[in-house]
């Protein structure tokens, strides 16, 4: 018999765990049991924090920077990352206009629970990041997934966001480079969305920028108040240090935006977890305001894995992948499985048993599309040494050719 203690937040009810911790847990699981699994599914960098963040965090507690902060961070760090947003992304930006959070995810979270009433409506274009979509159900909005395929390079249209606005639209999130598919929106692919967004001046733009410096191809990286400065008012600019300069357990994310929202963003950190870790910022400070060879490196590098595996999944029977133009994530049509049967006997019904199945067959653990919104793909994140990324390839071409 229930004693009611166990009573949930009704919105807290409705969301799901996270997908890709699910799987990491499934890969630990089986790892736990003998078995020598490839994890691509955890979404993080795996170079070390490079060594000069690591000696300012040290240099931090020897010198005793190790009590509370201001809610929204240190001067000296809101200082350099109003810099940052002025040099590298043309925004007009002081350090009032900037606020500091324990992660790049606590900033999102703290600008819809600032802002998202009942009823309120959030356009996320699919595929997503898993998080999109739960952060709006557990705030009492609801989300508004539009759907956005290969045919437009998993990218969200004018035509499309046109037809998905209204009068109970309160936001629009754009990623960019995209976590699950590496898609990159170029200026005119922005452009194109602003105008749309001029003729609403009720809706406010997140602008996810977290992948920013993982574009590949000469490429140049835009983000959206940069491109039309008319939607600088209405647009909250997210960013942060965990995957340019592999500090995801630093937990340091940072944003810019109308000071109304930054104002109403700081009155709820105030009262939910306060500044973020002191000793982290001073990290962070030390990565923004430091040597960016760690970042040319790091990208030459991950392009090279980004071709050495779009390279292998196109000639892998069964998968196919359209090339990404950032991030690191290659994002996998597995369409022409659906329906065979793996060595072990499993029909292969959607991507999830395609993923359950690379994973309890072929040791490889990957994340299925679906859970961001978009299937039959999987999501494979090629943070990894090129070693046993061939080791993974490998596995996944032997696998799909044993399909029946």
């Amino acid at each position: 018999m229930s004693s009611g203690l166990e009573t949930l937040n009704v919105h807290l009810a409705k969301a799901q765990p996270s997908t890709t911790y699910q799987m990491m847990d499934r890969v630990a699981a089986r790892r736990a049991s003998g078995a020598a699994v490839i994890s691509l599914s955890a979404g993080e960098p795996d170079f070390d924090t490079p060594k000069h963040v690591c000696e300012a965090a040290i240099d931090a507690i020897r010198a005793g920077h190790t009590r509370y902060t201001p809610v929204s961070g240190i001067r000296s760090l809101r200082e350099a990352v109003a810099e940052k947003f002025r040099t590298e992304n043309n925004l007009d930006v002081q350090w009032q206009d900037t606020m500091v959070c324990n992660g790049g995810k606590h900033v999102i979270y703290n600008a819809l629970a600032a802002t998202l009433n009942e009823g309120d409506e959030v356009i996320v274009p699919a595929p997503y990041w898993v998080s999109y979509p739960e952060m709006v159900q557990m705030v009492g909005a609801r989300p508004i997934i539009v759907s956005c395929g290969s045919d437009s390079n998993f990218k969200l249209t004018p035509e499309l966001l046109r037809r998905a606005i209204t009068t109970r639209t309160r936001w629009l999130i754009l990623n960019s480079p995209s976590n699950p598919t590496g898609a990159v929106y170029t200026r005119e692919d922005l452009s194109a969305l602003a105008e749309v967004l001029l003729e609403h001046p009720h809706v406010l733009v997140l602008s996810d920028d977290i992948y920013e410096h993982l574009v590949f191809d000469g490429a140049t990286f835009h983000t959206i108040a940069s491109v039309e400065p008319r939607l600088q008012p209405q647009t909250l600019t997210m960013n942060g240090v965990s995957k340019a300069y592999a500090m995801t357990g630093w937990r340091i994310g940072f944003g810019t935006g109308p000071r109304w929202l930054l104002d109403a963003m700081e009155k709820l950190q105030g009262q939910q977890t306060s500044a973020a870790s002191s000793i982290s910022q001073h990290a962070a400070l030390a990565a923004l305001t430091g040597p960016r060879d760690f970042i040319r490196t790091t990208r030459a590098v991950f392009e090279r894995r980004r071709n050495m595996m779009v390279e292998a999944l196109n000639t892998t029977p069964g998968l196919s992948c359209q090339k990404p133009g950032g991030a690191f994530y290659a994002f996998a049509s597995c369409a022409a499985l659906i329906g065979r049967v793996t060595p072990a006997g499993i029909v292969l019904k959607s991507d999830e048993d395609v993923a359950i199945a690379l994973l309890n067959e072929a040791d490889v653990g990957v994340v299925h599309g679906s859970a961001f919104g978009l299937g039959p793909f999987i999501r494979i994140a090629y943070a990894l040494d090129e070693v046993s990324l061939a080791k993974a390839c490998d596995a996944i071409r032997n696998f799909c050719q044993s399909v029946r």
